[in-house]
């Protein structure tokens, strides 16, 4: 790739930051930015479903507590494939120079997920090249991208092997900061666990900023500063929020148990007939009050599963089973004992933060009652407020699943907003304090000019 010769001008820092999302799902990170104070610009999504639910959100309520996406005149308000936009509007992309100063951006992440089959070929693997493309038709000033710890694996390349090469295998990690270099950008990725951010979930995620080259070089430790600038924030966002350092499973969803609110049917426009949900009654804890702000008072996804009585048995009695340590993932012996075929089922533990939410509903088990969690209450474990609306089916089976988006895959491939708000937090001073030295260096070399020629 050819470098980049000329940089866009540096921001204005009287104005907000503006910040694209690419990969958004969605929203959470978008969220997490916006409540942070950076402004939206746009957002790249294929899925018409998690669009939709960005776009409600994000995009087109102004009854929420953050503003809405500035979304350019030229760009349709639909689901966009990231190859489509770069296709088709690569003039304009770049018009966006020296006005979009975060690019952030999560790329599918089941090729290296440890959740999940591992696999070297996965094309989504690839989406990451997408963004580095992107990051060079725009050149913001910082970069954002979140994703599994299994980024940072390197994978060994099988045909050199079979061919007797020895090659020093590579994480897409380390192909992102080869790329990223190229284009003249610093780039550090590190892993942090959501649950120290005021998440209620224990969630290790890859944390990967980047800074552009002219401003990295401004801040005595360049880009490794970020990870400063975010364990700042990280305690901020703790005091100014009122969070302690863990916050546990029942304090985030106590509120939504049935035996406290009882059900009713159904009646979200997305659901078939026949389904009941939780008939809310209203917030309990101080990190629920926290979640209900803003909300008028109905919460969507409440819906719950339609249990057969023998499977909801067999939950009840995983729950009172004193040999099933609650909170970590059930093992061989005792899943063959209940005769579960699933390899990933956690019975939650009530005292400490959820196990890593998925995109299968079924993976985790409520601390108390014999049933999975409804999208609400995955939602609330990754620290979505109540009044976040999401769109589109529930649940989707079958060849479907790996062509839609559903609420729980929604939920589950989010970025915690909270998680998300400190990273804001900390991009925004980190940029800040680079653009200032920046400025005062000009500054000091147009004086040294001046007396030179003087």
């Amino acid at each position: 790739m050819k470098k980049i010769e000329h940089f866009p001008p540096l921001p204005d820092l009287s104005q907000p930051f503006q910040f694209a999302d690419l990969f958004a799902g969605c929203g959470g990170l978008s969220l997490g930015l916006s409540l942070a104070g950076l402004n939206g610009v746009f957002a790249v999504e294929r899925d018409k479903m998690a669009f939709s639910t960005l776009s409600t959100n994000l995009i087109e309520r102004k009854d929420v507590p953050i503003t809405p996406f500035a979304w350019p005149s030229w760009l349709e308000k639909q689901a966009w494939g990231i190859d489509d936009i770069l296709d088709k509007h690569g003039d304009e992309l770049a018009s966006l120079r020296g006005k979009v100063h975060v690019l952030a951006g999560g790329p599918p992440c089941q090729g290296f997920s440890f959740a999940g089959r591992r696999q070297e070929a996965d094309p989504r693997n690839k989406l990451f090249e997408k963004y580095v493309e992107m990051v060079r038709a725009i050149q913001p000033a910082a970069l954002v991208l979140e994703n599994v710890p299994g980024m940072k694996v390197a994978h060994a390349t099988k045909v050199w092997k079979q061919l007797g090469i020895p090659v020093k295998p590579q994480s897409y990690y380390d192909k992102l900061v080869e790329s990223l270099d190229k284009i003249d950008y610093h780039v550090l990725g590190r892993i942090v666990d959501s649950s120290t951010f005021g998440v209620p979930q224990k969630r290790p995620r890859l944390i990967v900023i980047g800074l552009r080259k002219d401003l990295a070089y401004h801040l005595d430790r360049g880009t490794t500063s970020a990870f400063d600038f975010l364990e700042k924030a990280r305690v901020e966002q703790l005091h100014e929020l009122g969070l302690d350092n863990e916050i546990p499973a029942e304090d985030a969803i106590s509120d939504l148990e049935i035996g406290r609110n009882g059900t009713k049917p159904c009646e979200d426009l997305d659901s078939p007939k026949g389904f009941q949900e939780i008939d809310y009654a209203g917030p309990l804890t101080a990190f629920q009050r926290l979640m209900h702000q803003g909300c008028d008072g109905t919460l969507d996804s409440l819906r719950l599963a339609r249990h057969k009585p023998e499977i909801k048995a067999r939950f009840q009695k995983i729950l009172d089973d004193p040999n099933c340590t609650k909170g970590v993932r059930m093992s061989a012996e005792l899943r063959e004992a209940y005769g579960l075929k699933k390899h990933r089922i956690y019975p939650m533990q009530a005292s400490a933060p959820a196990p890593t939410i998925t995109t299968l509903p079924d993976d985790v088990l409520h601390y108390n009652e014999p049933r999975i969690l409804t999208v609400r209450e995955s939602a609330r474990l990754q620290s979505f407020p109540d009044w976040f609306r999401f769109r589109g089916k529930f649940t989707t089976g079958g060849s479907q699943r790996t062509k839609e988006c559903p609420r729980y895959t929604q939920v589950g491939n989010a970025v915690p907003p909270y998680l998300a708000r400190a990273i804001g937090m900390a991009i925004r001073e980190m940029l800040e304090e680079a653009v200032k030295r920046a400025k005062q260096l000009a500054e000091l070399e147009q004086e040294e000019e001046n007396i030179a020629i003087a």
